[in-house]
This record gives C-alpha cells, sequence and structure tokens, in this order.
C-alpha cells in the first residue's frame, strides 16, 4: 500500500477492500503503534461487521496510551454513521437514465381477456378437483417437527453472543469493564469464607430481590405487575442496612452493553445477575430482559422448572 491509496482511505474510509483490510494488517504487524492504521483498521471490521471486531479493539487499546481517545473515536459518529450518500447519488443517476416509452395497448386487450378466462376455467377445474382435498399427511407432520426443533434450539445469534460490541457515550464504565475482563487470564472466584458480613448483609438483600424476580419470569414473562413493583419497595425498606450504598452504587453502573459484554466473555452467569438487576432498574423493558434470561439458560441447559 502506497502513500497516495493510504491517504485516500483516510479520507474515505468507507472504501476500504478485503485486499486493503489485509494490508493494513501486514503494516500493524510490522509497526503496531501506528495509531493512523489501527484507527482505519476498527473502520474496516466496522463496515464488513467483521467477527474480528472486538479483538481488534482490544489490541488497538493495549496499544493506544490514551483510552480515552480511543473511546471518543469508536463513539463518535463519524466512526458509526453509515455511508450511503454515494448510494443515494448513483440511485439518482440511474434515474435520470431511464428512458420513458409509450406504448399501444389496444392489441393486448383481447389477450388480456382471453388469459383472465383461460384462469378463470383452471380455477373452476381444481375446485372439481378431489385430490386437493385428500390430507397432507407427510407435509403436517414435517412442518410439526420442523417448528418443535425450532422452538427447542436457542441459537447463539439470538443473544448476539459473537457479534461486535456496540458502545455508546455513555457506556464508558462498560468500556473499561470489557477491557478488564478481555485482559484477565481466568475469572477468579472468591472465597466463601472471606466474605465479609457487610457483603452477607448486601447479598442477603439482593436475594430478596432476584427471588422476586424469578418468579416473575416463571410465571408472568409479559407483564411487570404494580404488585410487585411495591413489594420490591416494601423488602427495600425492611432491608435497609449499611452494605446499601455499596450495592446501589455497583447496580447503578449496570447497564445493557455491559450484560453484552458478560454475554461475549461467556460469563452466563454474570451475564443473567446483569439482566436481573437491569428489570429492577428498566421494569418498562422487563419482558425484553426476561426473555434474555430464559435464552441464556436454554443455552446453558440451566433452567430449572
Amino acid at each position: 500500500m502506497n502513500t497516495k491509496t493510504f491517504t485516500y482511505l483516510q479520507a474515505n474510509p468507507q472504501h476500504i477492500s478485503s485486499e486493503q483490510q489485509d494490508e493494513l494488517n501486514l503494516i500493524l504487524e510490522k509497526y503496531p503503534f501506528f495509531q493512523s492504521a489501527r484507527a482505519l483498521q476498527l473502520k474496516g471490521y466496522k463496515n464488513s461487521n467483521n467477527f474480528l471486531y472486538n479483538d481488534a479493539l482490544k489490541m488497538t487499546a493495549a496499544y493506544t496510551t490514551d483510552r480515552n481517545i480511543l473511546f471518543d473515536y469508536i463513539t463518535s459518529d463519524h466512526f458509526n454513521q453509515n455511508e450511503i450518500s454515494e448510494i443515494i447519488q448513483q440511485h439518482d443517476a440511474s434515474v435520470d437514465e431511464i428512458e420513458v416509452v409509450s406504448e399501444n395497448i389496444t392489441e393486448e386487450i383481447s389477450v388480456e381477456i382471453d388469459n383472465q378466462i383461460k384462469k378463470e376455467l383452471q380455477k373452476a377445474e381444481a375446485i372439481l378437483n378431489p385430490d386437493l382435498f385428500e390430507r397432507k399427511t407427510e407435509l403436517v407432520k414435517e412442518v410439526v417437527e420442523e417448528i418443535s426443533e425450532i422452538k427447542e434450539t436457542v441459537s447463539e445469534t439470538e443473544i448476539e453472543i459473537n457479534q461486535p460490541l456496540e458502545f455508546k457515550k455513555e457506556d464508558a464504565h462498560s468500556f473499561s469493564e470489557w477491557l478488564k475482563l478481555t485482559s484477565a487470564s481466568a475469572i477468579i472466584r472468591e472465597d466463601e469464607k472471606e466474605i465479609s458480613s457487610v457483603k452477607i448483609a448486601a447479598n442477603d438483600k439482593k436475594e430478596v430481590k432476584i427471588d422476586l424476580i424469578d418468579k416473575f419470569i416463571q410465571e408472568k414473562p409479559k407483564l411487570f405487575s404494580s404488585a410487585l413493583s411495591s413489594e420490591l419497595k416494601e423488602k427495600k425498606v425492611e432491608n435497609k442496612n449499611l452494605a446499601a450504598p455499596y450495592t446501589q452504587a455497583n447496580d447503578s453502573l449496570m447497564t445493557e452493553t455491559l450484560a453484552k459484554v458478560y454475554l461475549q466473555q461467556k460469563n452466563y452467569k454474570k451475564a443473567i445477575q446483569a439482566y436481573k438487576i437491569l428489570i429492577l432498574k428498566n421494569p418498562e423493558k422487563s419482558g425484553f430482559f426476561a426473555d434474555q434470561i430464559r435464552a441464556i439458560k436454554k443455552l446453558t441447559n440451566t433452567d430449572k422448572p
């Protein structure tokens, strides 16, 4: 790739081809701190919805001294906008080139009437055909089997496990959390014997909320009743303790993007916990979050009766 091509792609990143994407990858292997090339690489992966986008974003963060600049770049309008102006111009040009040709249709009227009569005769013959009234048992059986297989199968695309992550301006905490998760070698589990009494009290309060949410998911997946809201408020008052500020601080940072981050990392337990917290924060979207929880449980075969 020469300087002229590279400069052109900087001004028109929507024109990055697959061959040029490969050339950018080779450049970055030789010059890993070449920030302009990394920006073009990310834009190219974003344009093609490439599954390598998340890995490239993680690598770019590793070679970037100021990650705030990187976050501002991937959440900017220029990075996320749909490049459609050129397509619109092409359509305008094609419309101008269309020639309107008038045709004499008087000769076609009689042909059209004859065709219509033939169609009506075919319909009459079809009605008199007794074979049409026989039950197609084999076809019905195949359709029923296909429907049952579809219902039993929960694909990973439903919960967007392998899709490029979309970060917004308000998702700064989720972006930082994602970077921490991708840089960690393993998920460290806390030893139950070392949990402090303050954290136990906070967990007791969360368990009350989670039990109510589980009941809601099983019995009323599409409704978030007012009775549940009032019951949560009563529990919140009864279980008020000194640990509340700590739990509220963590829950307040929970976003849909962070829940998707946990899904990307296949940390299904945390993803389910995240959606349960989002149900409390956004009861108007409780039906959608409940569907996500059920999809994750089916995927991991942890759905309890």
